[in-house]
């Protein structure tokens, strides 16, 4: 018998929430979104109360926690934002009878391995669907770097969260070799975070000016993102394009690292780069693996196109857990 549940998704900015109907360890539908500003509210309670408002009465009494941070401890803190969650009290709290609390990557995990086929879009490799056996690696850029991976038989599935986001950084070229100095500066150790997540963006552009003699004026990450999908700035195209570059060489890593049948990139990042991903060699930097290019070119990488993946990953997880 399917049940309602209500999905959350918290970051540092914002806390979506939805209803969200489970059965048989799926998700069968998501509701529409809910979002609000974690500075509006003092405390996951009362923007949940808020959310329970909006709905015009009693919530569901099962939730389904995405977190972007660790969601291990006797007490939960958030980066971004001043609200603490204690899991032991969860129920307590929010007056339901069930929970799950997961990290937000692996929420995504649950996502790729739950979506219906129809979310998800050619970057590169065959026009085929994700394989149904195998590991699916994911790596999301963001305020970090996400980075987990899917196996399944073809009848189940686990979701692994990792950090792979702080491996090594390797520089394939002498632009990525400057931008690795300039970071060294900064770093004794330089991982892939620093180049491939949304704020790595002002180090390439600063790298690229200074590779040119150009003088700018210091950005913030999200005035050279904007510049750049606006066009108004050829050498902030240039970054994205970089990036991108980037950022296919160290997918093709983490897939070769663990054996990879699929490789899906994740995150709101990925959706506003998605036609940079594909013209800038993202592909092409990938396969490049020397004596595994046959290997590499032959493995599908997808965008996850799902608007809510937090959501819908978290409501899987609790369906997967309570089926």
């Amino acid at each position: 018998m399917s049940e309602q549940i209500v999905t959350v998704d918290i970051g540092g900015t914002h806390a979506r929430f939805a209803i969200a109907e489970v059965e048989g360890g799926r998700v069968l539908s998501l509701g529409e979104e809910t979002t609000l500003h974690t500075k509006d509210h003092a405390s996951f309670q009362t923007a949940w109360q808020d959310f329970e408002r909006q709905q015009g009465g009693a919530l569901p009494r099962a939730v389904a926690i995405a977190i972007a941070g660790p969601t291990r401890g006797e007490i939960i803190r958030f980066t971004n934002n001043p609200w603490i969650i204690r899991p032991a009290l969860v129920g307590e709290k929010l007056n339901v009878d069930r929970y799950v609390l997961v990290n937000d990557f692996e929420a995504v995990g649950h996502a790729v391995a739950q979506a219906d086929a129809s979310y998800f879009e050619r970057l590169a490799g065959p026009d085929e669907p994700l394989p149904a056996t195998g590991t699916i690696t994911i790596i999301g850029p963001g305020t970090g770097l996400g980075v987990a991976h899917v196996w399944r038989d073809g009848h189940q599935y686990r979701v692994q969260a990792t950090e792979g986001g702080h491996i090594d950084f390797a520089p394939l070229d002498s632009i990525e070799d400057a931008i690795l100095a300039r970071l060294r500066k900064r770093h004794r150790r330089v991982s892939v975070e620093r180049i491939v997540s949304g704020p790595a963006i002002v180090d390439i552009y600063e790298t690229l000016a200074a590779l040119e003699g150009r003088a700018v004026t210091p950005l913030d990450d999200k005035e050279i993102w904007s510049r750049a999908m606006d066009r108004e700035d050829s050498l902030a195209a240039a970054a994205v394009d970089r990036f991108c570059l980037s950022l296919g060489s160290v997918a093709g890593d983490l897939a070769l690292a663990q054996g990879a049948s699929g490789v899906v990139v994740a995150g709101g990042l990925g959706l506003r780069i998605r036609d940079s991903l594909v013209r800038s060699g993202f592909p092409e930097r990938f396969i490049e693996k020397g004596r595994f290019e046959g290997f590499m070119s032959a493995l599908p990488v997808k965008l996850i196109t799902h608007p809510q993946p937090g959501l819908f990953g978290a409501a899987a997880a609790f369906a997967r857990q309570h089926a």
